[in-house]
């Protein structure tokens, strides 16, 4: 019996996403990898699927195209997602639709379909990112749209381990802390790394490692597991 899974990575363009894909394919695994604008993979063992996670039709596409190409899915990794910091007065509604379009509908439409096959299969798992700050809130970088979303997802994941604990399906989430990535720029990262105890940065190997060390992990289901270099212990 083949251990190569099949596993739909969102956001998968750049950062922990492109990371999150290169360590299921040097596994063996097969992706299918989602961002707005991702080019055509020549890699047989894995299929892109351009599209907004947003978007019903995405994650109907997303499915398909899994299905089509291999068969079945066992891991869905929701790493799309937006993080905009902003004191809540100065948010304005686009800003708030956005956010929601992107950290919830992107989380809704593509997990419901992910689950409803995992559940006829007998077996799957998810894993979502959200944020540390969910539980460390910071006054300097103030974030509420995050902590409504990505708190919501943490609830969420919690929520559907137990809904599905009997079914063969588990669902877990990383909790980053501020982590090296395109989205923050080389000369923030002095400023960033003293927002956690351990007076650095993540790297994206570090939320890689934490997404397959839950996929690998049969006894770990409703685990938030936080990433972020002590920031929810305190400070």
């Amino acid at each position: 019996m083949s251990t190569s899974k099949v596993v739909i990575v969102t956001g998968a363009s750049q950062g922990i996403g492109a990371e999150t894909v290169k360590a299921f394919r040097a596994r063996g695994h097969r992706v299918v990898a989602n961002a707005r604008s991702i080019a055509p993979s020549d890699d047989r063992d894995l299929a892109t699927v351009a599209g907004d996670i947003g978007d019903p039709e995405t994650a109907t596409r997303i499915v398909e195209t899994a299905l089509s190409r291999f068969g079945r899915i066992d891991t869905l990794v929701n790493n799309a997602g937006i993080f905009m910091a902003k004191p809540f007065t100065r948010y304005s509604a686009e800003d708030y639709a956005a956010v929601n379009r992107v950290n919830l509908d992107g989380f809704f439409h593509i997990t419901q379909q992910a689950i409803a096959r995992m559940e006829a299969q007998g077996s799957g798992h998810i894993v979502t990112i959200t944020t540390t700050l969910v539980d460390q809130a910071n006054s300097q970088v103030p974030s509420v749209l995050a902590s409504l979303t990505k708190g919501g997802l943490n609830a969420a994941t919690k929520s559907l381990a137990i809904e599905y604990a009997k079914t063969g399906i588990r669902v877990n989430a990383v909790s980053p802390g501020i982590i090296k990535s395109p989205m923050h720029a080389p000369e923030t990262h002095a400023s960033l790394a003293a927002f956690h105890p351990l007076g650095r940065m993540g790297e994206m190997s570090d939320i890689v490692d934490a997404i397959l060390y839950l996929d690998g992990a049969p006894f770990v289901t409703g685990e938030i597991l936080h990433v972020d270099g002590g920031q929810s212990a305190g400070h």
